[in-house]
């Protein structure tokens, strides 16, 4: 063989070498990719919170509003009452209060974010609203995870466009629902859970004692009793905001 055959023999061995260490370093990323992937994964599941209703068995919630109004909220359970402030955030015998006892089953914090108060039945729309549309919190509010806590919120302005129509669902205790727009402690993982606050009677059902808005209403024993103000809560509904919606099939698949 000539100089000139081995110059190209070793070309070509070099080229052979390189193509092999491209494969080898291309094999090694996409590894590198994967294991990544599964940590942030893993990472994000350990903070990712899930609200549903807390358990009828669950101990009763007490809570007050920044005008000093105090509810006490079952197990299970959604609350509406009017009026009982102090005055100083709204008109003191007619704010709205509404209030549910929630769980959270996931493995992280779940912090509050803002909510949405629909009357009636759910909404049938598999979209979930606008987040330009929900209320957003004034205070903090955490729920760890595997433990109970609650959410709350009030419509205190007369000229709310909502008002009229939250205060005519408590007062006259009509069915309700509340999406709330929640998230981890990092500000992500962003779901909107849609409750359910269905009109008893059931066995256990809370009223209001010794309030001057308590309306007489009859039971079907003809039974008179004080104004029911707790709902039986279900959850009907989650959204994934900041994840891809599995229903609507843009979830990747796992590589």
């Amino acid at each position: 063989m000539t100089s000139a055959d081995w110059a190209t023999v070793a070309s070509l061995a070099t080229a052979l070498g390189t193509l092999v260490l491209a494969v080898a370093t291309f094999s090694a990323v996409r590894s590198g990719n994967r294991t990544a992937r599964a940590a942030e994964l893993s990472l994000l599941t350990s903070l990712r919170p899930l609200l549903t209703p807390s358990r009828r068995e669950d101990s009763v919630l007490k809570m007050n509003f920044a005008d000093n109004k105090w509810l006490r909220v079952p197990g299970g359970s959604g609350v509406g009452e009017i009026g009982g402030g102090d005055g100083t955030m709204g008109p003191k015998d007619a704010v709205v209060y509404l209030a549910l006892s929630l769980r959270n089953v996931g493995n992280g914090i779940a912090v509050l974010h803002g909510w949405h108060f629909h009357p009636g039945r759910p909404p049938t729309s598999d979209d979930p609203l606008p987040l330009s549309e929900f209320r957003m919190q004034t205070r903090d509010m955490y729920i760890p995870p595997g433990d109970i806590g609650f959410w709350q919120g009030t419509v205190r302005r007369l000229d709310d466009p909502q008002y009229d129509i939250a205060r005519k669902v408590v007062e006259g205790h009509q069915e309700w629902v509340v999406d709330l727009l929640y998230g981890d402690e990092d500000g992500g993982q962003r779901v909107i859970g849609r409750f359910r606050c269905q009109p008893g009677p059931w066995p256990g059902q809370r009223s209001r004692p010794g309030s001057e808005h308590s309306a007489s209403q009859e039971s079907p024993s003809g039974e008179s009793h004080e104004q029911i103000t707790t709902w039986l809560l279900t959850v009907a509904r989650h959204w994934s905001i900041d994840r891809p919606d599995p229903r609507r099939g843009d979830r990747p698949i796992a590589q």
